[in-house]
């Protein structure tokens, strides 16, 4: 039974109105219709359980690195089972990630370098400074 509002969807679901409302245009949450009338709900769209256990699904999918338009293959997948195409967007996920942890690592090393030669001047331009201006 569809009890939610927006708002009770989106802090189940540990995010905002408008992350909801996003994913909505996205298409990776259905929007449901206004009821007609007066009657309960009030022209309220409501949400349920199945709405909540799709937006933590993308949430955690998210979570795990992948895009969101991968995860919407995943969420048309998930009805098909096609579990050869969720391992090679896994895989595609995992090189992603490998290729953003050695950037991150050769930029730790550096600033960490930077960071040393900033401490050991004392006289002169600052390295940091000097390197985001060259």
């Amino acid at each position: 039974m569809a009890t939610m509002t927006i708002g009770k969807l989106a802090q189940a679901g540990g995010v905002g109105v408008e992350t909801v409302r996003y994913y909505q245009r996205r298409g990776l949450l259905p929007q449901p219709e206004r009821p007609g009338g007066f009657g309960s709900g009030g022209g309220v769209r409501r949400y349920d359980e199945v709405d909540l256990r799709r937006l933590r699904f993308i949430r955690s999918a998210q979570g795990a690195g992948f895009t969101l338009e991968q995860i919407g293959e995943l969420l048309r997948l998930d009805a098909t089972e096609d579990r050869p195409q969720a391992r090679a967007l896994a895989r595609k996920c995992l090189d992603d990630l490998d290729r953003r942890i050695a950037d991150l690592q050769a930029a730790r090393t550096w600033l960490s370098r930077l960071e040393h030669e900033c401490a050991s001047r004392e006289r002169g331009p600052c390295p940091i400074l000097q390197a985001f201006d060259a």
